[in-house]
């Protein structure tokens, strides 16, 4: 798996801000909003493109548009949603496919209560978008379910991740035969003995949309 940690001035303004206890929800939704739209560029670099004849005023010259199938963009329920816009605002015509996925807390194991997707993503690039990393349960489990679908290529935007959360990605998917890569907007210290990223940013979840599940 390819990890790309961005390291850029104005993420690291942005992710500070969320942190904030004092942030309240609609500022912490617009920043993140922000913060998925920058990530974006990073983690879209590898996507295909095909070579495409234009006029412009001037002449006509070759340039690029995005090949089909489209990308397909899939947010983890519920704090994925709030991921959504951002990406959407660079990739306006890919599509997009949710999972539910919720952790157990007393066993911290990801189990899928909702999938809306094609039966088949064969050909297809994927995004993933879910704001932690921590136990990487759920990041593994989602990666699973697309790559039993036939998915070609597997992307993660996530906004934190700790050491111990990507071990574990990388030792679930090992035998997989599907590129996977992420990319964060932060790498944590740890998680502490409830499974919580530290320093992290809390339950962004309850963060995002200000009630608890």
């Amino acid at each position: 798996m390819q990890i790309h940690v961005a390291n850029h001035p104005l993420i690291a303004h942005k992710l500070t801000t969320l942190r904030d206890t004092r942030t309240d929800s609609p500022t912490f939704r617009r920043l993140t909003d922000e913060l998925v739209t920058l990530l974006t560029f990073e983690a879209t670099r590898d996507v295909r493109v095909e070579a495409v004849e234009v006029t412009t005023p001037v002449t006509t010259t070759t340039g690029v548009r995005l090949t089909s199938p489209r990308p397909l963009v899939v947010p983890i329920l519920r704090a994925g949603l709030g991921m959504l816009e951002g990406m959407q605002r660079l990739l306006p015509t890919a599509e997009v496919g949710f999972l539910g996925m919720a952790r157990n807390e007393t066993t911290l194991v990801a189990a899928t209560y909702a999938e809306r997707l094609p039966e088949s993503l064969l050909g297809r690039q994927c995004f993933i978008l879910d704001p932690m990393v921590a136990t990487g349960g759920t990041l593994t489990a989602a990666i699973e379910f697309l790559a039993t679908r036939g998915a070609e290529q597997i992307t993660a935007i996530c906004l934190l991740a700790v050491p111990e959360g990507i071990e574990r990605v990388q030792a679930g998917i090992a035998t997989l035969d599907v590129p996977v890569s992420l990319v964060v907007a932060g790498l944590d210290d740890g998680l502490n003995d409830v499974g919580w990223i530290v320093p992290g940013l809390g339950d962004a979840g309850d963060r995002l949309y200000g009630i608890a599940p």
